[in-house]
């Protein structure tokens, strides 16, 4: 070892003590560790043995198999013994038992913890992400050193006898040697979907410090606006909502399914937030399918039993439509006034329901951005459900921030959020994540395909053969009509199958989702506007053409169109015979394929571009604060920032 890289050794070490009162216990594929050891070393953080592993807190060992649900995990982890050696780690979902994502290094924390106390001291260097999920040759992110590349584990002598440390390469071929218990100070570089490789930077040259003093400005400025919108609403106070009338247990009973944890924990949050002297202002996360929807219908009734209207916005017509439909059916034996404004409907048509919301004789209206027309009048508004806010323009968007500190707020998006930026903005931002699956859900065969006629023929007639009904995506205007007839001619021959883009006139497009919707059309070809939120469960196969052209998240929202009720579903994505594919789009169609578990949306948005949703929660102005230094550290700067001015504010 030359002298350069002894001497980075001993400042690490030095300069990388875990802060007060920080216990981890962390563990990675290939280790050598006695498995009693590990079990024991369990125990001493908290969890309970238990004959199987059923939530957090619990372990349960097998032979050389042990499954453990760690203390603030999405799902549990199943590791593998080879003698005294970990094999493998994987997360698994609970119900099916199946794994679905492998890791290379854990860090474990005790389990007692949900978030840190409101006065302890919030540093950099205590983990969020629980996961340091490196290969050899992955961009890292030391906390003190900046950026390297990971060369895997080495044994070096210490005082204290043989210790495996964490190597990594940094320019001019320094290398830094990191302890194993001080993993935590290290995670992957991944940044908001920039191409460009990060630059490697020279141990103790300063350029690394004077890069993260200036995000750490950045997030300070972020935290700010945060706990200042969040001061205003308090400040300003609002309509405290009255506690559920009696009338809201018999309309949640009216679900047709059984809630799920997360689902209740969150109707739970949600009614805390009405009853609240100021307004909600609530984000509301979960996979495709996993029931967002129905924790915002049980607080739009909760608002109407208080004579309260509601503003539900969403970004498409379709879904517009598919939203009036639902609530008027669960409503049918309620005194409750639903009606839906877009371009469904005639100017004279919504001109009515515009005089009638003014005048409060509409409880809730569903509509487009058309919601947010300066002709738009309520005469009692209490609250505003905004679905996937991303996709609404920079207007509506000002619009909205000004209604924030107004009226109650509940935001819902299928994006899901790293854990690393959850944890930095709780205490500064009110957020709900639902990530358990519905109870027997199952996860969809997934097939990436290229286009055979027989195969998309025997698809399509074993879906309708029991009765069910078929997306096939098309996203070209253009052949849409073409594509129809070719699909015709794969689908038995009593099939009704019919095309629909948004460029349709409105009447006509608006009978073909209601036939669809209804049962009455068995195969329908279309363009992407089916990507959001449309709900068919008799849907449960889909076909995505020229799969190679759309974004890893977009798939991934498609694949989830299907799948939503206990049938088997089934998920074709389809790339031309021939046709070259980028590597981009190689890895793509692999990741679809890889991760359709359950569960596996929030791995599809790391892989994608470390998570579409952090821009529109920070802001784009912190895209290159965030390519400098990395995802994972901004996030651990911003909740730092979020928990010293949340001290300060708050005494």
């Amino acid at each position: 070892m030359n002298d350069v890289k002894k001497r980075y050794l001993q400042l690490d070490e030095k300069s990388g003590r875990s802060p007060a009162g920080f216990k981890s216990f962390k563990f990675f594929e290939g280790q050598s560790i006695d498995l009693d050891v590990f079990t024991r070393q369990l125990v001493d953080f908290g969890y309970r043995p238990q004959a199987k592993v059923l939530e957090e807190g619990d372990f349960s060992r097998r032979g050389g198999i042990l499954d453990i649900f760690p203390a603030t995990f999405e799902h549990p982890v199943r590791l593998e013994w080879d003698s005294e050696k970990i094999l493998a780690i994987e997360s698994y979902d609970l119900v099916s038992g199946k794994p679905f994502w492998d890791h290379k290094i854990v860090i474990l924390l005790p389990k007692k913890v949900h978030r840190p106390p409101a006065h302890s001291d919030i540093t950099e260097e205590l983990p969020i992400s629980t996961f340091v999920d490196i290969r050899k040759g992955d961009y890292v992110v030391h906390q003190q050193h900046g950026i390297g590349i990971f060369a895997g584990f080495q044994k070096l002598e210490r005082p204290d006898g043989v210790k495996e440390h964490m190597v990594i390469r940094y320019s001019g071929q320094d290398k830094l040697f990191v302890p194993v218990d001080q993993m935590h100070l290290v995670q992957k570089y991944a940044t908001l979907g920039s191409r460009r490789l990060p630059k490697v930077h020279r141990l103790g040259s300063g350029e690394w410090r004077r890069m993260k003093m200036r995000a750490q400005k950045a997030t300070i400025k972020v935290a700010l606006d945060l706990l200042k919108l969040q001061a205003m609403r308090k400040a300003m106070g609002g309509h405290a909502f009255s506690k559920d009338a009696p009338w809201q247990a018999d309309f949640e009973k009216t679900f047709l399914y059984q809630e799920t944890e997360d689902q209740i924990k969150a109707v739970a949050a949600t009614k805390t937030d009405m009853q609240a002297a100021f307004p909600m202002d609530r984000l509301l996360c979960g996979d495709v399918g996993y029931g967002k929807t129905e924790v915002a219908m049980r607080a739009a009734f909760k608002s109407v039993m208080d004579n309260k209207q509601v503003a539900f916005l969403v970004p498409t017509t379709i879904l517009a439509e598919q939203h009036y439909q639902n609530f008027k059916k669960r409503l049918t034996d309620f005194p409750v006034r639903v009606e839906m404004l877009s371009r469904f409907k005639t100017i004279a048509e919504q001109k009515k329901i515009i005089a009638e919301v003014a005048a409060g004789r509409v409880d809730i209206v569903i509509g487009t951005h058309r919601l947010l027309s300066s002709d738009i009048d309520f005469k009692e508004l209490g609250l505003v459900i905004i679905d996937e806010e991303q996709r609404f323009g920079v207007k509506a968007k000002e619009r909205l921030k000004e209604m924030r500190a107004l009226v109650d707020v509940l935001t819902l998006t299928a994006t899901p959020i790293p854990r690393t930026l959850y944890m930095s903005l709780m205490g500064a931002k009110d957020i709900s994540v639902i990530n358990t699956p519905p109870a027997n859900r199952m996860a969809i065969e997934t097939h990436v395909v290229t286009y055979d006629k027989a195969l998309l023929k025997q698809a399509i007639e074993r879906e309708v053969r029991r009765r069910g009904q078929v997306f096939f995506v098309h996203n070209r205007v253009e052949d849409i009509q073409k594509i129809r007839d070719e699909v015709k001619s794969l689908s038995p021959e009593s099939c009704r199958v019919e095309y629909a883009h948004g460029q349709m006139p409105s009447r006509v497009l608006e009978k073909i989702m209601v036939d669809f919707l209804n049962n009455r059309i068995d195969v329908l070809v279309s363009t992407t506007i089916i990507e959001s939120g449309i709900d068919v469960p008799n849907a449960n196969t889909i076909i995505i053409n020229n799969a190679d052209c759309y974004g890893l998240a977009d798939l991934h929202q498609m694949r989830g169109r299907v799948g939503r009720f206990t049938k088997k579903a089934y998920a074709y994505f389809v790339v031309r015979t021939g046709k070259p594919l980028t590597p981009e789009a190689q890895k793509r169609l692999e990741a679809i394929r890889e991760y359709s578990e359950l569960g596996s949306g929030y791995k599809i948005a790391m892989e994608d571009l470390e998570i579409r949703g952090a821009g529109n929660l920070l802001g784009m102005q912190q895209h290159g604060h965030i390519t400098a230094i990395g995802f994972d550290l901004y996030c651990r700067l911003l909740r730092e920032a979020v928990g010293s001015l949340g001290r300060v504010t708050n005494n």
